[in-house]
This record gives structure tokens, C-alpha cells and sequence, in this order.
């Protein structure tokens, strides 16, 4: 390969939450002595950025001045480029392109544009921790449609679960997750078709988290949720970012696609009347940087790396693991693991199943919040020498200990 996805970083004091937060309270606990932390809980990655993103960043940065200043045309011509190619995204322009400083704050805007507090708002379970967090605290109330899992073990919306709570619940706002965090699913073309069909029918403005939609594994397609018809262009707002992608989450710097021009004004007049949403001229030179060709190599690389460390854990788990069940994930470097068998079989609670992980310090993540009773979200960015380290830790000294 091309680029570097096999070092191992220190990043202690380097400001970075997954391995400077444990122990804390709010986060995994410090593994016992004589087990170094694996960082496998906060959704960011374990691997160095593409270079182009610093290249541009120091290339700002030799200048000394850093004032007040617009969006570049580089920075609009990048996004839609990059819309363009990666996904085949045609008629995109500058006029529906806005900066948001996060993909949850533009949730949360999109959200105040056309609901209100105490509102009802349809989201699938499993549910991103982030938005239940962001959306309940903002006062809506959330209604979750499951996800169920067909023979084959693939997770699946409920369309008829789903239009008949739009209807009991008189729900005109949804918010979709495309590709689908925790459960990695990424949707096909005729699956967002149908979902787009019943917010149609119950006229729901839906924002699509898409935020996710680069990384797609090998034998799979992201298909933008405004592609799948004229109608699903005009009722959708929809939020991408290089952060997830690129690994610059701490750069801060989103940015939403609008083509209608009525929920494109509501949304901007919602998220200017706080002044909040300002944009960081290094976040800006950082996804110049990141959409350059190397970030378009990068990224491949990069799908493929994550598909070997899902190969490998799904593998190591089916092999060694007995009552654990886990789906493949399409997209995303997430797996939801579900430990449901394993503590029936053993007697064992979730909670004494997390705690024995962070003891040898395998830093997992809790996945009741995420809705599922007996799940833990398991972070696979990360090189796979500290993959195979940390589920060899779990086979040893907590699932077959």
C-alpha cells in the first residue's frame, strides 16, 4: 500500500478523548496493571491522516495573518468534486452547499427549522448515541422504528412499523442514517427508495446523516439519499464531513447539501440567528487538503484496511466466541456485537462483561445506549496487529477466561 495503516501511535497528551478521557467516569476505566489501553470506543481512528491535509494546513499557516474571511471557490469546487466522483452526484452546486461546524449541530438546526420542542421525531433503532443525546436534550422526543434482522442476519427497516408510527405520532420530521451507525448497514438503492416512499406519504421533511458515506467496504455502494428521486431531492436535507473520513474531528467542519431552496432557507436562517456556525480557516484548508487525488487514494486504502480488520474480528468471533452473535457491517469501522447467548450461558451481567474488557484494556463501548440491550460497539480503525491483540485479551481473559 501506498500509505501507512500498520503504525502504532502513541497519542497520550496529544489531545486526544480516547485514551486521555479513561478513567475518568465518562469513559472506559484505565486498564489493570500490566495491560496497555487499546482504543476502541470513541468513533475516530487510529490511523495518520493523508498528508496533503497538513501540506495544506502548514501551507495556511506560513502566512501570519489569520483574520476574517469567505468560503473559498476551492472549498466549494473540492466538495463538489468530490460529491462528483465518489458518489456520482450530478447538478450539485455552490448555492446548495453550506458549512455546518458539526453533522449533530446541523441535526439540531434542521430539526428547529421545521419542528418544535416536544415535537415527535422518527429515528431507527439502533440508535447513534449522538442523536439521542442532541435531539432529546433539544426537547423533541424521539420514536424509534426497529430495525429487524432478516434470515440472513442483515439488519432491515420496517416500512410499515415505520408509517404507522409517522401516523400515531403525527410525525413530520425523521432523521435517517445512511450508511447506518452502530449497525454498519449501508442501504441499497431500493431500500432508501421505500423509505422515501413513506415519509412521502406522511410528509416528512427527513435529514440524512450521511456522514458516514465514504466509508463503504469493498462490494458495496453508497447511493445519496437526494438521488433516489426528484421528490427525495426536494424533502431532504442531508450532511456529509471530512472529519469521520479523514480522521479530523478535533479540525471541526461539516457541511450540509440543500437543493431546495425553502428548507435551504429556513435551515440557514435557523443556524445564523445564534452566530455560532462559523467556519475555521484551517477546517477549510483541511478539507481542501483531504479532497486533493492523494485523499481519493487514501480513502481506498483505507476501505480496505477496515475490511480486512472486519474479516478478521467477524472471523475471530464466529470461531472462538460461543453466543456471541455479530452482522458483517457494510460500512462504516464499527461492529455492533451482540453478547445476548454469552451472558444467559454464563451467568455474567453487561456490566460485569464491559468492566472484565476494560481490565485488560480493551476499550469498548456500552451499546444499551445505542439500543441494544446486550451490545458492545467495538471500534475497528485501528492497525490490525492491536486487533488481533486486543480480541486475542478477550478470548483469553474474558470470554473463555
Amino acid at each position: 500500500m501506498k500509505y501507512d495503516f500498520t503504525t502504532i501511535y502513541d497519542r497520550h497528551g496529544m489531545d486526544a478523548l480516547a485514551v486521555d478521557a479513561m478513567g475518568d467516569g465518562h469513559a472506559p476505566d484505565l486498564p489493570k496493571e500490566g495491560f496497555d489501553a487499546i482504543p476502541m470506543w470513541v468513533a475516530d481512528m487510529n490511523f495518520a491522516t493523508v498528508p496533503t491535509v497538513q501540506e495544506e494546513m502548514i501551507k495556511r499557516i506560513q502566512h501570519p495573518l489569520f483574520g476574517y474571511f469567505p468560503a473559498s471557490e476551492e472549498y466549494f469546487d473540492s466538495i463538489i468534486r468530490w460529491q462528483k466522483i465518489r458518489n456520482g452526484v450530478d447538478g450539485l452546486s455552490r448555492e446548495h452547499i453550506g458549512y455546518e461546524n458539526g453533522v449533530l449541530g446541523g441535526v439540531i438546526s434542521a430539526l428547529g427549522a421545521f419542528a418544535v420542542p416536544g415535537d415527535s421525531v422518527l429515528l431507527h433503532s439502533p440508535t447513534y448515541v449522538g442523536f439521542t443525546r442532541c435531539i432529546t436534550d433539544s426537547g423533541f422526543h424521539i420514536v424509534h422504528s426497529p430495525l429487524k434482522k432478516d434470515e440472513n442476519g442483515v439488519w432491515r427497516m420496517d416500512y410499515e412499523d415505520m408509517d404507522a408510527k409517522l401516523k400515531a405520532n403525527k410525525i413530520h420530521v425523521a432523521v435517517f442514517c445512511s450508511p447506518h451507525n452502530p449497525c454498519g448497514r449501508v442501504w441499497e438503492k431500493w431500500e432508501i427508495e421505500k423509505a422515501m416512499e413513506v415519509y412521502r406519504a406522511n410528509d416528512c421533511v427527513v435529514i440524512s446523516d450521511e456522514i458516514w458515506s465514504d466509508l463503504i467496504l469493498p462490494g458495496n455502494h453508497h447511493t445519496p439519499t437526494q438521488s433516489v428521486s426528484e421528490d427525495a431531492s426536494n424533502r431532504t436535507i442531508a450532511f456529509y464531513a471530512p472529519t469521520k473520513t479523514f480522521n479530523l474531528a478535533g479540525l471541526v467542519g461539516s457541511y450540509h447539501i440543500v437543493y431546495n431552496k425553502y428548507l435551504r432557507d429556513r435551515l440557514i436562517s435557523k443556524a445564523e440567528k445564534t452566530e455560532y456556525n462559523s467556519m475555521n480557516v484551517l477546517s477549510m484548508h483541511a478539507l481542501i487538503g483531504a479532497y486533493r487525488p492523494e485523499g481519493y487514494e487514501w480513502v481506498d486504502e483505507l476501505c480496505q484496511v477496515i475490511d480486512g480488520n472486519m474479516e478478521f474480528a467477524c472471523n475471530y468471533i464466529r470461531e472462538h466466541f460461543e453466543g456471541v452473535r455479530v452482522s458483517r457491517p457494510q460500512g462504516t469501522y464499527m461492529l455492533f456485537v451482540d453478547f445476548e447467548g454469552w451472558c444467559q450461558k454464563t451467568g455474567k451481567s453487561m456490566d460485569q462483561l464491559i468492566k472484565a474488557g476494560w481490565d485488560v484494556g480493551v476499550a469498548w463501548q456500552d451499546g444499551r445506549p445505542f439500543h441494544g440491550e446486550y451490545c458492545i460497539r467495538i471500534n475497528l480503525a485501528l492497525p490490525l496487529s492491536r486487533v488481533k491483540e486486543a480480541f486475542d485479551r478477550l478470548n483469553k481473559y474474558v470470554i473463555n477466561a
